[in-house]
């Protein structure tokens, strides 16, 4: 992994530190280099989780809330964190680099394949230079449209946060993809949920969590717009991963209340 000196960037509040990495992917149909960052500190250990962040359609590698959570996790937890640019995000750029752009290329044969290309060689990359132990992933919206896909094939992956999505694609193919995915996802999740979100409807929403085919799921959802989880649900999916990452999967119990009669 080559880091690009010039990039690194330390936050003196924290002690966290932000590494940009970029790396070739031969295996890509697209022939692109991957581009990507790791946030760590003097608490990550070799052997301590690393969580894998995956942005939205309209950001890139440093969207927000990505390096409030992956500080928050270095700084309290101890875990590394990395991200990458989407398919044409960041330093891979293609249009507006944004949403248009990104709807463009999610119509073509085999774009999430590609990037779930480029997420393995990214997470390979990863734990070989920081040694880092079990996987959790965190991706909402785009990245759920490419991390479930990733969570649903890389078994390293102990728990995820997903969200922002239903049971949707550009056409057939991207559709399938999601739905296959999900039907493969046997991992904790959360699935975070906006109730007026004007991408995706409720009904889309709530297929793709029924979809799902791990026994330990749930699903949080909040007032507003696409864009508008609280901070303190995003406070909640860290801690969810983080309790998923020591503890294993919730095991089923039975209403704290017993029986509930009419």
């Amino acid at each position: 992994m080559n880091f690009e000196e010039s990039k690194r960037r330390r936050d003196a509040a924290s002690d966290t530190r932000c590494r940009e990495f970029m790396l070739p992917n031969t295996r890509n149909s697209m022939g692109r280099a991957v581009h990507g960052v790791i946030w760590d500190g003097p608490n990550c250990l070799a052997g301590n989780p690393m969580i894998v962040f995956g942005h939205g359609a309209s950001g890139d590698r440093h969207q927000s809330p990505i390096p409030y959570l992956a500080k928050k996790a270095v700084r309290e937890l101890g875990y590394f964190a990395v991200s990458i640019d989407g398919p044409v995000h960041g330093k891979r750029t293609v249009g507006d680099g944004a949403r248009g752009a990104f709807g463009e290329e999610w119509q073509r044969s085999g774009c999430i394949d590609d990037m779930l290309s480029d997420w393995q060689v990214a997470i390979d990359a990863a734990l070989a230079e920081t040694g880092a132990g079990k996987l959790a992933y965190w991706g909402l919206s785009m990245g759920t449209i490419f991390g479930a896909p990733l969570v649903a094939a890389d078994k390293r992956i102990c728990t995820a946060v997903l969200g922002l999505m239903g049971t949707v694609g550009a056409n057939e193919e991207s559709k399938s993809k999601i739905v296959e995915a999900a039907a493969n996802i046997h991992c904790p999740v959360l699935f975070l949920m906006q109730l007026e979100d004007e991408l995706f409807s409720r009904e889309r929403y709530l297929d793709l969590f029924d979809r799902f085919a791990t026994a330990d799921k749930r699903i949080h959802a909040h007032p507003g717009l696409h864009p508008a989880v609280p901070v303190s649900e995003l406070n909640a999916s860290l801690a969810f991963l983080h309790d998923r990452l020591e503890n294993g999967p919730a095991e089923p119990v039975d209403s704290a209340f017993g029986p509930i009669s009419a």
